[in-house]
């Protein structure tokens, strides 16, 4: 059972429990995790909610939502994009969707070292990892769906390709840990990361967007210096002091996923004091029963959308664990636990521990 992570001076170890128990609450006896309850499901979120449930050691109830992706894998080894109550709402295909399993696992068998989980959940994560890259272009870039027809739709994503990066090294760390090597999923990662870092015009423009703007650092396409002047670029763009960052540069709306994934970005770069500054600035979404608001309008004062969703409270809980370096998967973000090889040449584990200026209002690292 791992230590709960705490962030000094942000959220105390039971307060991350609690925000931890209110994703556990949402989760159906099936193990599938909605939005909230009572809501949809799709395949990234619900992974990404099970990470947090291992944060927080209810092993159990994790595995028990990756025993519900095993089991509503198609034979292709794709997902349909939406669930709601056990049926299935929209039966398309997305590439990131499908691909996001390996990261979860990955994370899972990190916190917990347990060898007969990876073993039986490989063959899924095999699956769709095999569908994700039947869908790569050769100049690397993935399309970013596959229609109801089984047509592959024509467009590529940046964000969805740079978090599709993320999950490939993920599943090739979990292939060399279950002795099941794919040199070709190699390729295919190395074809990846160049796209995204030398082909901008292969990916729709979505810049309005902070996640086009973060993802590839976050994914970890670009580290290093270029990783830098990336965030450094657009920071007041996206970025509103005491706020959070923005979901799109044009309006007046922070939310809260995107701003812990920013937070996720910055301790990947090892501007630690930053990313702490960063999510204690996003703490005004908290309810008392440990949730978060997807976001706010602070024009108006207001939370909007209303609802407070599982994988906000999840980015959360994986950002609080990052900081803290508490749990055996707190640098999953960070490329730690990589093979030789997967880490790139800008890229180091950092594991710094710096103190923040509560003051700052610009980054500490311009």
């Amino acid at each position: 059972m791992p230590e709960v992570p705490a962030v000094d001076g942000v959220l105390s170890a039971t307060e991350v429990a609690t925000t931890v128990e209110s994703v556990r609450a949402a989760q159906e006896p099936s193990g599938a995790i909605p939005w909230y309850p009572g809501g949809h499901l799709d395949p990234w979120d619900h992974v990404e909610s099970a990470m947090a449930l291992s944060v927080g050691g209810h092993f159990a109830a994790a595995e028990q939502a990756y025993a519900w992706s095993a089991r509503n894998q198609r034979s292709d080894g794709s997902w349909p994009m939406r669930f709601r109550d056990g049926a299935i709402e929209d039966h398309g295909a997305d590439t990131n969707f499908c691909a996001y399993i390996a990261v979860g696992v990955w994370h899972h068998f990190l916190i917990t070292g347990d060898r007969e989980f990876a073993a039986r959940l490989w063959p899924t994560v095999r699956a769709g990892v095999d569908f994700v890259l039947s869908t790569q272009l050769p100049r690397g870039e993935i399309r970013w769906a596959v229609g109801v027809e089984g047509a592959t739709l024509p467009e590529s994503l940046l964000t969805g390709c740079s978090s599709i990066h993320h999950s490939l090294r993920c599943a090739l760390a979990l292939a060399e840990s279950v002795g099941r090597p794919q040199p070709s999923w190699e390729i295919a990662l190395g074809r990846l990361g160049h796209v995204l870092r030398a082909h901008p015009e292969a990916f729709v423009r979505k810049d309005r967007y902070s996640m086009d703007w973060y993802y590839p650092v976050l994914g970890g396409a670009l580290r290093g210096e270029q990783g830098c002047e990336r965030l450094r670029d657009r920071w007041s763009e996206f970025v509103v002091a005491g706020h959070g960052a923005r979901c799109v540069s044009d309006h007046p709306w922070v939310t809260g996923a995107e701003t812990c994934e920013l937070v996720l970005s910055l301790d990947a770069l090892g501007w630690h004091a930053d990313a702490v500054r960063l999510f204690r600035d996003m703490q005004h979404l908290r309810e008392v029963d440990g949730s978060y608001w997807t976001g706010f309008v602070y024009s108006d004062g207001k939370n909007w959308p209303v609802e407070r969703t599982t994988w906000t409270s999840a980015a959360v809980v994986l950002a609080a664990d990052a900081l803290s370096r508490t749990t055996p998967g707190n640098g999953v973000f960070r490329g730690r636990g990589l093979p030789e090889g997967l880490l790139g040449e800008n890229e180091s584990e950092c594991d710094c521990l710096t103190e923040v200026d509560p003051a700052a209002d610009a980054l500490q690292h311009p």
